[in-house]
């Protein structure tokens, strides 16, 4: 654990080599990267955390943000640049947040199923969005777990097709960050004053964009837009997978990582 800004946040360390920096999706913690964590520390330094309401770091009182967090937490480690920066969702914006912030410490990011801040596409959205938020108002937290984890686990598969296991671990990492929401403790603030969808062309270094063939309508048309935007970039789809690609085929989802990783110079 490392106390950074008024918050606990816990986090692991492995390997060594050249540093792979893991973060989170929002409806997950640092467990999301189990296979990830363990197969990546045979060539490289690999880091995963819990963001603050996330796993075992608790959320705390006054305002933050995320990146703050992260640049706290990286110097505090003082991890030696260039790093690879590797984010799912959410954990995706805060990646590219970090670059546009910091990018000469940033050799590479791996963007899993994200979009960049500020990005707003008129595209279908499911009407489950719907049913979570009547849980919400309902308090329960229980079915909201649920029904999100079929909206970004499951995506557009039956739960029973998807691995139980699997689907299992994104229902409790989901409801123990909507348990530390509902404490209601500290203001969460936007990482920077610019979102980063206005500054996409300032990203130069390689960029991998995973995309889970099952997720949401958004996340196909994020990827599209990043495709579009980003110069130095390359796309993979994961056929059988949603929303968390590596959960859902670990062993598909190494393999491009792996290869991109190798295609590095240096």
């Amino acid at each position: 654990m490392l106390r950074i800004n008024n918050a606990d946040i816990h986090y692991e360390q492995a390997g060594s080599g050249a540093t792979i920096v893991m973060i989170h999706a929002g409806i997950a913690d640092s467990r999301q990267w189990n296979n990830e964590f363990q197969r990546f520390a045979d060539r490289y330094e690999v880091i995963r955390y819990d963001m603050r309401g996330f796993g075992q770091s608790e959320p705390a009182d006054g305002e933050f943000n995320h990146l703050d967090d992260l640049t706290v937490l990286l110097e505090t480690l003082k991890v030696e640049g260039p790093i690879v920066l590797i984010g799912c969702s959410m954990g995706g914006g805060l990646a590219l947040d970090y670059t546009l912030q910091n990018a000469a410490r940033v050799a590479a990011l791996i963007l899993v199923d994200s979009a960049p801040s500020g990005l707003h596409i008129d595209v279908e959205t499911p009407e489950k969005f719907k049913l979570v938020e009547a849980a919400e108002n309902a308090g329960d937290l229980e079915l909201v777990a649920e029904l999100e984890t079929q909206i970004w686990f499951d995506g557009d598969r039956p739960p029973d097709e998807v691995n139980q296991t699997m689907r299992k671990l994104v229902f409790d990492m989901n409801r123990v960050a909507l348990s530390h929401a509902a404490k209601q403790l500290g203001k969460r603030l936007p990482n920077t004053e610019s979102p980063a969808v206005e500054r996409l062309k300032e990203i130069q270094v390689p960029v991998l964009a995973i995309l889970g063939a099952h997720d949401i309508p958004y996340m196909h048309a994020a990827i599209d837009y990043l495709d579009n935007e980003l110069a130095n970039i390359q796309t993979e789809t994961i056929e059988n997978a949603a929303h968390l690609p590596n959960l859902d085929q670990p062993d598909e989802f190494e393999k491009i990582v792996r290869v991109f990783l190798e295609s590095l110079p240096g």
